[in-house]
């Protein structure tokens, strides 16, 4: 058994401050650009209805000893898209978040999301923030670079973009978009690029093996990467291009091969919204052998939402690259000890 945090707190605490630093200039940041933060429920009646995320569960006692269960957040997005229906129109929040079954290097059980919202503006918008974020984490850091695991990036540089199409022909060869759904060409596109399927892999599973083991390692190397253009069957919260509908609005930030943002234009669209989430749950039931509920409130509110763009970035990743930290419990003050 390691020791626990408290232990070895001296080591940790130059990580510590700088997250407090980083923290207060994003705030900082985020005022200056005429942003609300918010504190959206913690506790809510569906935690989100993506296959493979796994929530906490617990049960609400009522005076009368009535029970409804209810779930921690896996994200606040559901809660912070509720707030632009309201009338809002640019939010911020650092959401303290939780997801069960993830723990490692890059993953705590509990966690912070920073997620922001514009209401009436192109998600592209999203990528300039993500750049200008980078730079100023550095700055407040005291870092000029980015380090991970031999992987170093400089993130006062601008970002490249790549388009997902594009780095899956670069990296592996496969034409991504003559490989959709159904999923047995694109699994024999990918045991030629030497990533090994499982025969009940779904297109879904096959692409992030692919993407997991081929192409990710290879982003955010000198500078970060913006990749850009997923698949629309891989983005159920986003919403399709309108020039070509088999891809998404959708990126994701990378840095010394790490995840660190996953932005879109939002979906708000209910009809499709509903039958997305639907076959997401499907999906849980038949693997996992679980299903959340649908936030039938967030199905409504989503008739009142406004076009809109969002992300979600990791904060303590963010700390822990731009800190040099070794593993994501170093930059938390109290993170779960090793059970």
């Amino acid at each position: 058994m390691p020791p626990p945090f408290w232990a070895l707190h001296a080591g940790r605490r130059p990580f510590l401050l700088g997250r407090m630093r980083m923290a207060a200039a994003l705030r900082q940041f985020f005022a200056a650009r005429d942003f609300v933060e918010v504190e959206t429920a913690t506790l809510v009646p569906s935690p989100g209805n993506e296959t493979h995320l796994h929530a906490f569960a617990t049960d609400l006692t009522a005076p009368a000893g009535t029970h409804t269960r209810l779930y921690l957040r896996t994200s606040p997005e559901f809660a912070c898209k509720k707030l632009l229906a309201a009338g809002e129109r640019r939010i911020v929040e650092f959401a303290r978040s939780f997801r069960n079954r993830e723990r490692g290097v890059l993953h705590q059980p509990e966690f912070t999301m920073l997620e922001w919202y514009r209401a009436q503006e192109p998600y592209e918008v999203l990528m300039e923030d993500c750049a200008a974020i980078l730079a100023l984490a550095a700055e407040a850091a005291g870092s000029k670079r980015f380090s991970f695991r031999g992987r170093a990036i400089d993130p006062f540089a601008a970002p490249e973009r790549l388009t997902v199409v594009e780095v899956f022909a670069r990296h592996t060869g496969i034409d991504l978009l003559a490989m959709l759904p159904p999923a047995a060409a694109f699994a024999a596109a990918a045991h030629a690029a030497g990533v090994r399927t499982a025969a009940d892999d779904t297109w879904g599973d096959i692409f992030s093996r692919v993407l997991v083991e081929k192409i990710e390692p290879r982003l955010g190397q000198g500078r970060a990467t913006i990749l850009y253009e997923y698949p629309a069957v891989q983005s159920p919260l986003a919403r399709s291009k309108s020039c070509e509908p088999r891809l998404a609005e959708r990126f994701e930030l990378y840095a010394c091969g790490v995840e660190l943002a996953n932005g879109f234009g939002e979906l708000i669209d209910v009809a499709e919204q509903r039958k997305r989430l639907e076959h997401q749950m499907a999906e849980k039931e038949r693997i996992y052998g679980e299903r959340y509920p649908i936030d039938e409130d967030f199905l409504n509110a989503l008739a009142a939402m406004p076009e809109a763009c969002g992300i979600a970035l990791g904060f303590d990743r963010l700390v822990m690259l731009a800190t040099g930290a070794a593993r994501i419990d170093e930059v938390m003050w109290t993170p779960i000890s090793e059970m």
